[in-house]
């Protein structure tokens, strides 16, 4: 059982790093498991992109939220961010989804996608595993990118590291 003051310590963690407090984001901080999920190695899904929405954990299991993150790419190409095994690609509700499963937990859902791979393939990170489609419920021209530890879904930054470093571009 968790004492007060570790539940409090956490959920402090938590707000200071601009997270919600919620059942799904406090899974990750167990004892003994490995913290720092950056150090996974994981990647981006597309490249060239705007943060379109970030990820708003829900005050309860069943609360309004949005878990996950929405990207606008520059390019219709949907990579797997991590190594793993497709669990699913295929339609639900009309739009297109691919689920990889990292295996220790970790599962992905991106979408609205028209997959490029099937249910058992191995890919790698960087793999091109769909190309962007329209739908869902994300902005349109933008994939979601959602992410599951233990089925309870964090905020896919943790595992990337944060948003890249803005470079700025010379003009005219």
């Amino acid at each position: 059982m968790r004492s007060p003051v570790r539940w409090f310590l956490v959920m402090a963690v938590l707000l200071a790093a601009g997270t919600a407090p919620a059942r799904a984001a406090t899974s990750i901080l167990e004892p003994g498991e490995d913290t720092d999920l950056a150090a996974l190695g994981w990647e981006w899904p597309v490249q060239q992109f705007r943060l379109v929405r970030g990820f708003v954990a829900p005050a309860h299991a069943y609360g309004p939220g949005h878990r996950g993150i929405d990207l606008s790419p520059a390019s219709a190409r949907v990579l797997a961010p991590a190594d793993g095994i497709v669990a699913f690609a295929g339609s639900v509700a009309g739009r297109g989804i691919v689920t990889i499963d990292h295996g220790s937990g970790l599962v992905t859902t991106l979408e609205p996608v028209t997959p490029v791979v099937t249910a058992g393939t191995l890919v790698r990170r960087g793999d091109e595993v769909a190309a962007l489609a329209a739908g869902g419920h994300a902005e349109a021209g933008a994939v979601h990118f959602g992410v599951r530890r233990h089925g309870d879904y964090i905020n896919p930054q943790l595992l990337l590291g944060g948003v890249p470093r803005a470079v700025l571009l010379p003009c005219c």
